[in-house]
């Protein structure tokens, strides 16, 4: 190697190739970007991604639609909304609901959040908000479920309106349980499904009994 300590990098030595680069013609689509649209725009295609995912819900099958473009602000809106129909209480009265707002929020993402940890525990292959994005958007039947039982507790409170309320709440229980399995069954191995079912099963029990045994103050 004692030629080399003579080799030194000059202009004898040749530079090839380009380091610029290239600038080709692109479409007005491609250099558009959502911080360049308007706030109403962006607002109107949220709106729209979270009525669809609320449509899949309501028409449960095996799809992906929950998964590819997941978010929480369903899940939220609804958790809130169940929360505050749930907290009885007028406002101008000595108890405020607070305590039980508080208890039905903690007690729905608590939950959310147990299950998609005993889901991954258990080999599943969706992300974390993933599971908690399907598990949050399927309480919609059971927020019907306690619309429709305040409206029949404003009638009255009698054997008929307990009747009404059983079934509706039933039926709207079997309708979150299947909606969420339909789009989480597959993402968990075939031995284990049962294990993740169970207790998906047992988050929307407890919702569905908060809501039949609700009795406004």
């Amino acid at each position: 190697f004692a030629g080399l300590a003579d080799v030194s990098i000059s202009e004898d030595i040749p530079v090839e190739g380009e380091i610029t680069v290239p600038v080709g013609s692109h479409s007005p689509d491609e250099d558009y970007s959502t911080l360049d649209e308007p706030v109403k725009d962006t607002i109107m295609r949220d709106l729209k991604a979270v009525g669809k995912k609320f449509v899949h819900v309501m028409y449960p099958k095996k799809s992906s639609a929950l998964l590819r473009d997941w978010d929480l602000w369903g899940p939220l809106v609804l958790c809130v909304s169940l929360a505050l129909m749930l907290q009885g209480g007028s406002a101008d009265s000595k108890d405020d609901g607070g305590p039980q707002f508080a208890e039905v929020f903690v007690i729905i993402w608590f939950g959310a959040v147990v299950i998609t940890l005993n889901s991954k525990l258990l080999g599943g292959t969706i992300s974390f908000f993933q599971s908690l994005c399907v598990l949050g958007y399927c309480v919609l039947p059971l927020t019907v479920a306690m619309l429709v039982c305040r409206l029949v507790l404003l009638a009255g409170s009698g054997t008929v309106s307990f009747i009404i309320r059983l079934i509706v709440v039933v039926a709207m229980f079997g309708w979150s349980t299947l909606a969420s399995t339909a789009f989480l069954a597959d993402s968990q191995p075939p031995n284990r499904k049962a294990l993740v079912v169970y207790p998906i099963f047992l988050f929307y029990f407890v919702i569905s009994w908060m809501i039949l045994t609700f009795t406004p103050q």
